[in-house]
């Protein structure tokens, strides 16, 4: 079967293996360990974006406190494997337990009313979890952070080199694409489109929109603990600062521009949030001088919305869209 016969018949495949090879060959043609660094966290918030865009985007559920869930599974795993000596592995287990009950048990207090609830839980644990990081110094290490945590190994294979840790984070980017693709594609996935659009006519048809809701919350946090875990044991020290609630903004904005309802819009939204910050650091000093952070995050502002005003859907769905008027034209 040829690619564009694989194409019109299971396009989610032949876009997983073009994806997958251009992502197998980043390494190659990467100028720098810090491009391989920067691809590295761009994998990282790629998979907790992957979960936002399932929440948000398919099921209409809006978090304002990602970045404590990915937060907990980072600290999780930390603890775990830095103080208690516990496997890496058993402690990204571990993370995920920990944040899934807590989802959980958030899901089933608020799930039962409408309106938006969760953004409201999602902000009050997002500012609860990042002061008891700060607070609880004897175990998180406090605003210090927590240093020593162990790197990932299977058997006598470390991942102590970029490459090496590239490799793996982008392997769970995948196997988390999958996961994202099969739950759109499936009855599930219909039932959280219902619920988006309205949620009074899905239950009026029989579906139980606050067990979906709640399946769907679980599901996001498991990505966003994950995410922590996999963070963590590659910085190999953690602080409270990366999950605070700007980074929950951050991981909203991130899901928005790739395109909130597209599993395949998250990679592109992350890369061009990250990248588009990296430049801004560094180019804007040349047009303005003595340039602050304040003319930085200006400038980013502007740009971000200039996306979402001409690409409301997202950067996949707009420039896609972009590519066929053009062929069209350029046809006619």
């Amino acid at each position: 079967m040829n690619l564009r016969r694989l194409w019109q018949q299971r396009p989610n495949l032949a876009r997983m293996i073009l994806f997958a090879v251009f992502i197998g060959s980043v390494p190659l043609w990467a100028r720098s360990s810090q491009m391989l660094s920067t691809a590295i966290f761009i994998g990282i918030y790629t998979i907790v974006t992957l979960g936002l865009c399932l929440l948000v985007g398919y099921a209409g559920q809006i978090s304002l406190g990602h970045a404590a869930f990915m937060g907990m599974g980072a600290y999780t795993s930390a603890i775990l494997s830095a103080k208690l000596d516990v496997s890496p592995w058993l402690g990204m287990v571990a993370g995920v337990l920990v944040t899934a009950a807590l989802a959980y048990l958030i899901g089933q207090l608020i799930f039962n009313f409408r309106e938006h609830y969760l953004a409201l839980a999602t902000l009050g644990l997002g500012i609860i979890v990042f002061l008891v990081f700060g607070e609880v110094r004897g175990l998180t290490g406090g605003a210090s952070g927590l240093r020593g945590v162990p790197r990932l190994a299977v058997g006598n294979f470390v991942f102590d080199a970029d490459i090496k840790y590239y490799y793996l984070v982008w392997a769970f980017v995948l196997v988390f694409i999958g996961v994202a693709l099969n739950v759109v594609n499936s009855r599930i996935g219909r039932a959280l489109r219902a619920i988006r659009s309205s949620e009074l006519a899905a239950n009026s048809i029989g579906i139980d929109s606050s067990r979906y809701k709640l399946q769907i919350l679980v599901l996001s946090v498991i990505f966003a603990s994950v995410a922590g875990s996999l963070y963590v044991h590659y910085m190999r020290f953690v602080s409270p600062d990366p999950f605070n609630f700007g980074a929950s903004v951050r991981l909203i904005v991130m899901a928005a521009v790739g395109g909130l309802a597209s599993v395949w819009g998250a990679p592109f939204g992350v890369a061009a949030v990250l990248l588009l910050t990296e430049l801004l650091r560094k180019a804007l000093p040349l047009v303005i001088p003595n340039a602050s952070g304040e003319h930085t995050v200006i400038a980013y502002g502007i740009i971000l919305i200039l996306i979402m005003v001409f690409m409301p859907e997202g950067l996949t769905s707009g420039l896609v869209r972009a590519v066929r008027w053009r062929s069209s034209k350029l046809r006619t």
